[in-house]
């Protein structure tokens, strides 16, 4: 499988701008690539407060329709996140699209401290079976709890997405947390970032990673802008998992309702006391 990871620099609250930068990285991706990753609610950038119910949009609503376009004239798929807003509340949500439509959706379950008072935590983890691989998505702060990516694992992760938005002084904190979720799940993980200044005087650390099931680094960006495509080999799942695996042998199994739907989709929900 040949992942792009699109690091970029955004401009927070220009849907229209994230939007044409996000279009022309999939019009010039490589032919060969299978999946594009973008960072954390690129499409819309951060917003909050009055400006979050101007630019927050449902997933059903002219942005992603217009990538999914993209994706299916090119004949890739894209990991892409938004504000989206559904029945009056706003997540924080990425979305897997393939020329099929949306293959999966995720809300961000752990929110940064700035985020609660605008935007509501999702309620469920879910992976989906795509191309002959099971995908889970994860959003920036979810990888520093171990649950997040584990509750991934026990639903069948083979390759976890990760849609980053950290900022410094934070970036050795990612670097860390990204190659011990790969390792302690035996999974592929892949992260990536934006880069440049965003609101509020932050700056985002860019430093987009791919890691294999052993928690060897594939390959790490600098603070620039860049694509980079890597080649995940397969076969590096079983051979990590050859001498012991984690899952099998844990004694602790995750509570929360699992469901498997017919469409290949599994769910893990969040329990109301969680």
């Amino acid at each position: 499988m040949k992942i792009e990871l699109v690091q970029l620099a955004g401009r927070d609250g220009d849907t229209a701008y994230n939007l044409s930068r996000t279009l022309n990285a999939i019009a010039t991706c490589a032919g060969d690539t299978d999946l594009l990753v973008f960072p954390e609610t690129y499409l819309s950038g951060f917003v909050g407060g009055a400006q979050l119910a101007q630019v927050a949009e449902p997933l059903h609503g002219a942005t992603l329709q217009t990538v999914l376009q993209a994706v299916r004239q090119r004949g890739v798929a894209a990991v892409v996140g938004l504000a989206e807003v559904h029945q009056g509340r706003f997540y924080n949500t990425s979305v897997l699209v393939t020329p099929e439509g949306i293959a999966l959706q995720y809300r961000k379950t752990h929110l940064w401290p700035s985020e609660r008072s605008d935007f509501s935590p999702g309620d469920r983890f879910t992976t989906v079976l795509w191309r002959g691989v099971r995908v889970g998505l994860l959003i920036c702060y979810d990888i520093e709890l171990p649950e997040t990516s584990r509750a991934l694992a026990q639903l069948g992760a083979e390759v976890v997405i990760v849609t980053n938005g950290n900022m410094d002084p934070y970036g050795p904190v990612h670097r860390t947390a990204i190659m011990a979720r790969a390792q302690e799940n035996q999974l592929f993980a892949v992260m990536v970032n934006r880069v440049g200044a965003g609101d509020d005087g932050l700056v985002f650390a860019g430093g987009s990673m791919a890691v294999d099931p052993f928690g060897r680094v594939l390959f790490e960006a600098g603070r620039d802008e860049v694509r980079h495509v890597v080649e995940l080999d397969l076969g590096q799942l079983k051979a990590a998992r050859r001498d012991y695996d984690y899952l099998k042998d844990r004694r602790l199994m995750l509570s929360g309702e699992q469901t498997e739907h017919p469409d290949g989709r599994r769910e893990l929900l969040i329990g109301a006391s969680q």
